[in-house]
């Protein structure tokens, strides 16, 4: 007897080690076929256990859910290996699901290790808008764990923490937080909480809990995770000089060397403007070759137009690719941004080669090269990039839109608008907002009230305040006086109305002879910006137009009192309009 027991102790060593360095599926193939042909397979759980999480990270995940249909009474380990298997490969939710429906039905008792496949499938449901799965399983999973008695597990609170925010739910996890005995929290707790507050938007409270951090538990050090989480907060509010703070904490930390927080505070100086500052800190750790540490500076230039800094966007683009280092779609993005604002088109045409080697068919990729050849007024390459899509959707459709629109292309946007209802795609009030720009700049107003009004009638969509600023545009462009005012009239029910609005009906009234309604849109416009010469120019000029001198002086009195000048135009040598620059 005392033979066979050791005799067995050995084997149940021996396939321990056998499944411990599999690393193939013939190895996992062969050492399973030897535990069935033995018995040895139902003779200690442990087996099953071990070969669910071998075909995990093998990938033999149909091999996986075969053995655990085998398996004619599965415990707790069973249970919990073949859920963290589902959560690990986002298998569908349904399955986990009903695993823990079945394991609650069969009486097997879960430990604390079987909620965090559950927690996990949560966040999984969230990240693909699954909402319901969100509410109908992550409330009554935290009543689970709580009815089990594992409410003292410091780690399925923090699991607990980690889902309330990013399924949004920080009302539940702030709750959550504040019923955790101080000597429970850890860094991680706070981490949750604090990258929960900056992912839901919510950077100020996420800068306070970090105070209160640092203020109450002194002894505990912030890691490289809250670090970065923080600097985001600071990042979002713009708020320069509390992000230096935390860069001297980093310095203090030891932890200039995370890659991380490096790409984290070149973001966060860039967005606060302070690129020099962004460039310092870049320059310390280009050379680890991360390339969201040259998305974050290149993207810095580039959305920070001025002082040649889309030149110094693209001349690290070049760096970039001469040290090998190969962009991803973000980086093109930026770089096709600054492109724009160079308004070269040797240079975008040099991009626009470069993305086409590797990036052909990135929609996002294409559709910024759209919008940037529209923004310099080349809309046949612009179309030309739309064109080679093979996959248009409403986002590609509505850059050639509105690029149509910016450039007065009217009969072009229409056009290119039937194609997209042609392909069953539905407009956005981005579409629209290209289809008014084109109709206001080529003078179509019927087809502007039928766009505008279709908004609502046919898609559901409420029209913005740009929507209405270009309707008015283009009813004032076209003498429609009377219906520009109504349209202003109907919109201030919901909307502010703009300068550029009162100021699009004052020049209409001066060009039509509408005295009174301009003086009217003139009054507005001085109680919103009193300070602009020019629309004291076009009132007096209305009064002189209606032979109202009396009026027209009086105005220009008026402008003289408040201190308001007109500005003097000057043409400077050499200037070259921007649609000749090539």
């Amino acid at each position: 007897m005392i033979r066979k027991l050791e005799d067995r102790k050995l084997l149940f060593l021996f396939y321990t080690r056998l499944l411990d360095s599999a690393v193939t599926p013939s190895h996992l193939y062969k050492i399973h076929t030897q535990l069935l042909t033995t018995g040895l397979i139902h003779s200690n759980p442990i087996f099953p256990t071990k070969i669910i999480h071998l075909c995990s990270r093998l990938l033999l995940l149909s091999h996986a859910q075969k053995l655990f249909d085998q398996i004619l009474h599965p415990n707790t380990f069973h249970f919990n290996a073949i859920l963290n298997l589902n959560a690990t490969h986002k298998q569908p939710r349904i399955q986990s699901l009903n695993l823990y429906s079945k394991m609650l039905f069969d009486c097997v008792s879960p430990d604390a290790f079987t909620f965090p496949p559950l927690l996990k499938l949560c966040v999984q449901a969230f990240d693909v808008k699954d909402t319901n799965i969100v509410y109908a399983v992550g409330k009554p999973v935290h009543a689970h764990i709580l009815r089990f008695g594992f409410a003292s597990h410091v780690f399925l609170q923090n699991g607990l923490l980690v889902m309330y925010g990013k399924c949004g739910m920080m009302t539940s996890a702030s709750s959550l937080f504040q019923r955790l005995f101080i000597g429970m929290r850890n860094v991680v707790s706070w981490t949750a909480m604090i990258s929960g507050y900056v992912q839901n938007s919510l950077p100020i409270e996420a800068i306070r809990l970090f105070k209160t951090m640092i203020a109450s538990e002194s002894i505990m050090k912030p890691d490289f995770v809250v670090i970065v989480s923080v600097l985001k907060g600071f990042m979002n509010v713009q708020a320069l000089e509390q992000g230096r703070s935390i860069h001297a904490w980093v310095i203090k930390l030891g932890l200039k060397s995370e890659i991380d927080v490096s790409i984290t505070l070149t973001a966060m100086y860039s967005k606060c403007g302070d690129l020099s500052s962004a460039r310092s800190v870049f320059d310390q750790c280009w050379t680890s070759q991360n390339v969201m540490l040259w998305n974050a500076m290149i993207s810095g230039y580039a959305k920070t137009d001025g002082n040649g800094n889309a030149k110094k966007a693209l001349e690290l683009f070049r760096k970039m690719i001469n040290i090998g280092l190969i962009p991803d779609s973000i980086t093109l993005r930026s770089v096709i941004l600054a492109c724009t604002h160079v308004n070269s088109i040797e240079t975008a045409n040099w991009v626009e080669d470069y993305t086409f080697r590797r990036f052909k068919n990135d929609l996002f990729v294409n559709t910024a090269l759209i919008d940037m050849y529209s923004k310099c007024g080349h809309m046949g390459s612009a179309r030309r990039v739309f064109d080679r899509i093979t996959d248009k959707d409403t986002v590609s459709y509505s850059a050639m839109i509105v690029g149509y629109g910016l450039n007065g292309h009217g009969l072009e946007a229409m056009r290119t608008f039937d194609s997209m209802k042609h392909d069953g795609i539905r407009p956005n009030d981005v579409t629209f907002l290209g289809l008014l720009l084109a109709c206001s700049h080529g003078g179509l107003v019927e087809q502007g009230w039928i766009h505008f009004k279709s908004m609502r009638s046919e898609y559901g969509l409420e029209p913005q305040q740009q929507h209405y600023s270009c309707m008015v545009d283009l009813l004032a462009r076209a003498g429609k006086v009377g219906e520009a005012y109504d349209l202003i009239s109907q919109m201030e029910e919901s909307y502010e109305v703009t300068v550029s609005m009162w100021g699009a009906l004052l020049n209409a009234c001066k060009i039509h002879g509408h005295v009174d309604l301009g003086a009217y849109a003139a009054a507005r416009i001085f109680e919103i910006d009193a300070s602009n010469a020019g629309h004291y120019v076009q009132l007096s000029n209305l009064y002189a137009g209606a032979g109202m001198w009396e009026d027209a002086s009086k105005t220009r009195l008026l402008m003289k009192e408040k201190g308001v000048s007109k500005s003097i135009g000057v043409s400077l040598p050499g200037e070259e309009r921007a649609d000749e620059i090539k």
